[in-house]
């Protein structure tokens, strides 16, 4: 089902969370630094990062973004002690996929997992049921292969980003609001507020507009949510 990779240097987190995941037929690893992290999901057989953000060395806000800048798109889940909003963002911002604070409930992070891991697989990026490549303007995405181009150009996206700009490219002209987004991308019910959303499409504006701040792909439709490409209109409900 998937290889996790536990970072924590709380034993009884790492027991706890080890113990529902592998009941739930993953395969588990651990790791206590950060520093150990990355060593092990740089030589590769990890699917999931589940990740403290504080930790000795090196935190997992730091982790992240050493990942992300690198072009490593593993997805990551963030776990941690603080429930501050200003973190959580900040975590998202810097491409993490998903954020979950102690104390927690051991099935909903096993959910969360298991919805991270389903949209972050190749061929389950299929919205509308497409499996065909997408294009629009320059911009070309490949649902099963999990990859896009903008004008020839490769373009590395984290899971969360891809999905999102899937969903938005396979209907061009459509408007989305913030909560159809959430519910499409994320898959359940997300605790958090919608603007997570805005954190997203202001990454991809900047991997694939030439002008993120006047973008030609991704328009903003004040007050509602966002639309990619063409006519905006309204879609189904």
């Amino acid at each position: 089902m998937g290889n996790v990779l536990i970072v924590d240097d709380e034993p009884a987190i790492v027991e706890l969370v080890s113990w529902h995941l592998k009941k739930a037929g993953y395969a588990v690893d651990t790791a206590e630094s950060g520093e150990e992290a990355d060593r092990k999901v740089r030589e590769g057989n990890v699917d999931l990062v589940v990740l403290d953000v504080m930790l000795p060395g090196m935190d997992g806000l730091s982790l992240c973004r050493s990942w992300r800048d690198d072009g490593i798109g593993i997805p990551v889940i963030f776990l941690t002690a603080r429930d501050d909003e200003v973190d959580r963002v900040l975590g998202l911002d810097l491409g993490g996929d998903d954020y979950v604070t102690k104390p927690f409930l051991p099935r909903e992070l096993v959910s969360r997992v298991k919805a991270v891991l389903r949209r972050a697989a190749a061929g389950s990026h299929r919205p509308g049921g497409t499996s065909h490549e997408i294009r629009v303007g320059d911009v070309v995405i490949w649902p099963q292969e999990y990859r896009v181009e903008v004008a020839g150009r490769p373009v590395q996206l984290t899971a969360r980003e891809f999905t999102l700009l899937t969903v938005m490219a396979s209907k061009p002209g459509r408007v989305w609001t913030r909560d159809e987004l959430l519910d499409q991308v994320w898959g359940y019910t997300y605790a958090g507020d919608t603007r997570i959303v805005d954190v997203i499409v202001s990454h991809l504006r900047d991997k694939i507009e030439e002008n993120p701040r006047k973008p030609r792909y991704i328009t903003t439709v004040r007050g509602v949510g966002y639309g990619f490409g063409g006519s905006l209109e309204w879609g189904d409900r």
